[in-house]
């Protein structure tokens, strides 16, 4: 979350060009696909990655791409495909409605929905939507968030920390031309 805070606050508050906020995440995905590249290729490097980030990484990341990677990949793509305030809503989703489902789902989650629960889905609309309001007429942020909640739950063979910007970003552009 605090990522995806951070990249909204610097894009909204600093007026980094475009151009710049785009080589710097090109360049930070760079560096996070060497990291995915050594540590898969060395049993070593994985076990220090798992270490060194026992809190964030799961364990469908020890033969894959991190999800971090995906995050990076995520934002580079809204900030450049869409405008400024599609490509922070887009980073807003995933920066509260991810991490509260994922962390309700867990915890408190009982009815299966989608291969997540229905609880964690829930919080997930309510934090995109609040996340959204503020920005968006209520019903465009309602959709967006809607829609982003099912995309959480279909992303896979993606990561959703690449759809859900991307994904959301295009709900909230798309509608916001028509409303």
């Amino acid at each position: 979350m605090a990522i995806g805070l951070v990249v909204t606050g610097v894009l909204t508050l600093t007026g980094i060009s475009k151009g710049v906020t785009i080589l710097v995440l090109t360049g930070a995905l760079a560096g996070l696909c060497v990291l995915d590249v050594l540590r898969l290729r060395s049993s070593r490097a994985n076990v220090l990655f798992f270490k060194a980030f026992r809190y964030l990484a799961t364990p469908r990341e020890a033969t894959r791409v991190a999800s971090s990677t995906w995050y990076a990949l995520g934002l580079l793509v809204v900030v450049t495909l869409f405008p400024l305030h599609a490509a922070v809503s887009g980073i807003l989703v995933l920066a509260a409605g991810d991490p509260a489902a994922s962390y309700v789902g867990r915890r408190w989650g009982k009815r299966p929905f989608l291969g997540g629960t229905l609880e964690g889905t829930i919080v997930f609309v309510a934090a995109s939507f609040c996340v959204l309001a503020p920005r968006h007429p209520p019903l465009v942020a309602l959709a967006a968030a809607l829609v982003a909640a099912v995309t959480e739950r279909l992303s896979r063979p993606l990561d959703d920390n690449l759809t859900l910007p991307v994904v959301t970003a295009g709900v909230v552009t798309l509608l916001r031309t028509f409303t």
